[in-house]
């Protein structure tokens, strides 16, 4: 479950978050009876409900990457925002944006390759230069090479790279706050623990053979 507490329908704020929930869940309480038509939990929501004004501003993020009037291709923000999942480590973010490219008829074949997609050959140009770009953004915290941007520069006007830079960023923020406080696909625990010794290990030295202190 959420680390934070889940907003019940009956203490929702009512100018921000009761309309969302009803877009999302109708007559339901989401907390009580959970879930969304995209098959999450919808905990997301009811974790942000915390902070109306938090949710406020989430929501409005959402609508700006979704206006019309964006001269980003929307498959190629989609791939951006994907990847920001992926390399974050987010099954939530990387999930609903797979779900988001199929929604746009993006290949099936190009989807199952993002996590590769350094090696896969089934992408154009530009989707490969978008997926760099994001990967670096991601991965290297916005460390982008001069020769990378010029690329960049040479496909894409200005415009459309900042708001590949700004939505890539938001997710990569989503991404993180989403596995922090364990919401939706992200309930999960950390994969990287201590594998027990065998009985009778007494901390031998791996290399020699002897006790550290001997």
């Amino acid at each position: 479950m959420p680390r934070l507490r889940e907003v019940p329908k009956a203490e929702a704020d009512e100018k921000v978050t009761l309309p969302l929930y009803q877009l999302l869940f109708g007559d339901r309480d989401p907390v009580v009876e959970p879930g969304t038509a995209t098959g999450t939990p919808g905990d997301w929501w009811t974790v942000f409900a915390n902070s109306p004004a938090t949710l406020k501003h989430a929501a409005q993020g959402f609508a700006y990457y979704r206006d019309p009037s964006r001269k980003l291709d929307p498959v190629l923000r989609e791939l951006g925002q994907t990847w920001a999942g992926w390399a974050t480590g987010s099954q939530f973010v990387f999930s609903q944006h797979c779900k988001s490219l199929r929604g746009l008829a993006y290949p099936d074949d190009k989807i199952e390759a993002i996590p590769v997609w350094q090696t896969a050959t089934c992408f154009d140009a530009k989707e490969r230069l978008v997926l760099a770009y994001a990967d670096r953004l991601v991965s290297q915290q916005g460390r982008v090479p001069d020769a990378l941007f010029a690329e960049l520069k040479q496909q894409f006007s200005d415009e459309e790279i900042l708001e590949l830079t700004y939505t890539t960023a938001m997710y990569h923020m989503h991404a993180i706050m989403s596995r922090a406080l364990r919401t939706e696909f992200d309930d999960r625990d950390d994969p990287i623990v201590e594998v027990p010794a065998p009985a009778g290990f007494d901390a031998l030295d791996f290399l020699g053979g002897k006790r550290k202190n001997d």
